[in-house]
Formats: structure tokens, C-alpha cells, sequence
């Protein structure tokens, strides 16, 4: 019997779906299985018809045609056989400037009418290109960490209002690896616990009537752990403009990494933390920006801050939480509102984060009204004006 009666559709399809997968194709399993579907009904010898129909399942946009093209063509070009992995042997793979490599042999009446995937291989005596291909692979991706290590090192430290739109799109990127962890707390509340916590009488009693009397297992209850809720404030006035792009994007991760709650302020303060949600990035920074009509507006730090007490920190959201505030301080209102309403949020929060990016100057000193006034009740004040500075944001938020 010959290799394409015997050959088992399902598995070929899974074998060139995940060759796909590894070029960066969207090739799951529902698409493998369509794609045998339609193998099962066209005739296999017709490369037009075999290409149309793996495009047609497998490639959804456009950014990935080149890619499937290229894929494609290995595997039904006779560059490689993708059921290699499935019989458990490696591929072959030829060079493109081998005069005797498989292209060619595709224009000869043999190999023209070898079903997919069956075409004969060359022997790796004959085609001793695999470590030149693995080579060419293992530059490919040192060039690759190289290029992310450059932008990184060449990011890190440039503030972000000096960041071009370009910059600041790779730094939003980068800005995606941090992970904002607020400590832990322990509640008055118990729990049961197979191993750790205190001996539970009661529950070891009821235990002990399934087992006659004998209290074979001790019951034990130890107090309740849970991560801190995590609260950001962005000041998005006239001030903090180029500053602010940066931030919506550290307050988009926020909530993504850590279900922060988010909100911006500059003359009114707006909860962003819906708009800020979704696994499309852009799409959530645009919803958020338009969701803020004050946007490069004045600033009413000690409104915005009332406003939060009164409508979110009596009701829970603050109580026992990390309050980040991301703000120059300059207030065109009443200072001393401001030292007010700080004062009501201190006794709510654990912890109190201002960040402003000003304080990374040189001979800085907190004297504006909002910054002097809000000083005093902040546990933590650092600059966070760069990608390296935001390492501090992290570590305050983290301390106990």
C-alpha cells in the first residue's frame, strides 16, 4: 500500500497546524480539524486547491500571510514533511541554494503528483543544511533578546516627557513586565487549613462522630491571607500632560495584573477602571482617555480627593488598601483642603504612595500648596519620572 493511502489525514493536519503555531500562525485545534475536513474532499494532488483552502482556515488576518506562505510552501514545496515529529525522527531541511534541494525536484513529473506531506526527502548525507538552518535560527533569536535588551537599557532612564510617540509605545510594552504586588494582610476571619493553624475543638468533635467517638483527625483553622486592594489616582491636568501618558498605561497594568481600581483627576475625578479593562491595550487606553472629559484641564487635587473619601473610601474601597497618587502637586485650589482630605484618607489606607515625577530634579523641595499639604500624610514619596524610577513605585507599593 502506498504512503498516501496509509496517510492519516487528522494527524498531518495537526503536525502542519503546529508547524504553523511556531512561525506565529493562529492554528488551533478546531482549525486543524477543518483543514482535515477539507483534505478529506479535495483531491490532495492539487496544490492550488490544497493552498486555498489552508489559507482560508488558517490565516484571520493579514499580518500573517507572509508567514504562511512561507510555512507552506516548506511543507508542500517538499522542504520538509511535518509528520517527522509525529513518527518521532527529525525533519530535513535543505538550503535554498542547493541545486539539488526539493524545489527543484518539484518541477519533475515525480514529485509534482506526490500528495502533501508525502513527497520523498533527501538524505541528511546528500542535504547537510539542518546545522545551518539551527545556526541561522540561534542568531535570529540572540539578534532578537539583543534588540529588546538595547530598547530596554536605551528606555530606562529617559524621562518620560521627553519620550516621542514611538518611545513610548515600546516603553508601554516594557512598562507591561512590571508586577504591582501590594503586601498581604491577615483578616480577623479563619479558615479551615489541613495542616497549619490552631486546633479547631467543635469542628474535631463533629468530625469524630463519623468515626465512633475518636477523634482521628484534628481540625484546624488559621486566620484568612489576602492581598491588599490596590488603588491609583492619576493626575491627568495641564502639568502632568506628558507625564500622564506614561501613567494611564501603568494604571491599564494595574488593573490587568494586579485588579487594581483606577481613577483619573484633574477638575473631576472619574473611575476609569472599567474602561481600562480588556485584553485589547489600545483599545482600553482610548476608552479610558475619552471616559475623562478634564483631560490637560486645571487641577483640583483636594476636590478630587474629597470626592473619593465621600463616594468610594467610606464605602470600603479604601479601607486597608495601597493608595498610589500619581501627581506633581500643584494645586490651583485650597491647600489646606487638601491636607484635610489626605488626612481623612490616611486614616482609611495602610499605605499612602505619592508619585511625582518632579522630584527627580535637582534641588527639588516640596513646596507646592498640594505637596507640601499632602506630604505629611504619605507613608512614601519617589519620582517614578522613568521606566528605571518605576522600580521604586513597585517597591513601595510592595512594603509591608
Amino acid at each position: 500500500m502506498s504512503e498516501t493511502a496509509t496517510l492519516d489525514l487528522p494527524a498531518f493536519a495537526a503536525a502542519f497546524g503546529r508547524e504553523l503555531h511556531d512561525a506565529g500562525v493562529n492554528a488551533g485545534a478546531e482549525r486543524c480539524t477543518r483543514f482535515a475536513e477539507a483534505l478529506a474532499l479535495l483531491d490532495p494532488l492539487d496544490r492550488d486547491r490544497v493552498y486555498r483552502a489552508a489559507r482560508a482556515v488558517f490565516v484571520s488576518d493579514p499580518s500573517q500571510l507572509s508567514a504562511f506562505d512561507a510555512v507552506f510552501s516548506h511543507v508542500f514545496d517538499g522542504w520538509a514533511d511535518p509528520m517527522d515529529a509525529v513518527r518521532g525522527h527529525p525533519g530535513v531541511r535543505t538550503a535554498p541554494g542547493d541545486a539539488k534541494n526539493p524545489r527543484e525536484r518539484h518541477t519533475s513529473d515525480e514529485t509534482a503528483q506526490a500528495p502533501p506531506g508525502t513527497q520523498p526527502r533527501r538524505s541528511p548525507q546528500a542535504v547537510p543544511a539542518e546545522p545551518e538552518a539551527d545556526d541561522e535560527d540561534a542568531e535570529s533569536d540572540d539578534e532578537a533578546t539583543l534588540a529588546v535588551a538595547s530598547a530596554r537599557e536605551r528606555l530606562s532612564h529617559r524621562e518620560f516627557d521627553e519620550l516621542d510617540d514611538t518611545e513610548l509605545a515600546a516603553v508601554r510594552r516594557l512598562m507591561r513586565e512590571l508586577r504591582l504586588a501590594p503586601p498581604p494582610r491577615r483578616r480577623r476571619r479563619t479558615e479551615r487549613h489541613r495542616h497549619h493553624g490552631r486546633p479547631d475543638p467543635r469542628a474535631t468533635l463533629r468530625r469524630a462522630h463519623r468515626t465512633g467517638g475518636d477523634p482521628v483527625r484534628i481540625v484546624r483553622r488559621r486566620r484568612r491571607v489576602e492581598t491588599r486592594r490596590l488603588v491609583l489616582l492619576c493626575d491627568i491636568s495641564g502639568s502632568m500632560e506628558s507625564y500622564a501618558r506614561a501613567y494611564l498605561q501603568l494604571l491599564e497594568s494595574a488593573v490587568g495584573g494586579a485588579e487594581a481600581e483606577a481613577f483619573t483627576f484633574a477638575t473631576r475625578l472619574t473611575r476609569v477602571t472599567r474602561a481600562l479593562r480588556g485584553r485589547d491595550h489600545a483599545a482600553a487606553l482610548r476608552r479610558a482617555a475619552a471616559a475623562a472629559p478634564d483631560w490637560s484641564g486645571g487641577t483640583r487635587i483636594g476636590e478630587a480627593l474629597r470626592t473619593f473619601n465621600q463616594r468610594y473610601g467610606r464605602r470600603g474601597l479604601a479601607r486597608g488598601a495601597v493608595i498610589v497618587i500619581l501627581s506633581d502637586g500643584w494645586e490651583r485650589g485650597d491647600p489646606e483642603l487638601v491636607g484635610r482630605e489626605m488626612e481623612r484618607l490616611r486614616r482609611l489606607a495602610h499605605r499612602i504612595v505619592w508619585v511625582n515625577p518632579r522630584a527627580a530634579a535637582a534641588g527639588f523641595e516640596p513646596l507646592a500648596g498640594g505637596m507640601a499639604a499632602a506630604l505629611p500624610h504619605c507613608d512614601a514619596m519617589v519620582s517614578g519620572h522613568s521606566l528605571a524610577a518605576l522600580d521604586e513605585v513597585v517597591d513601595a507599593i510592595g512594603a509591608p
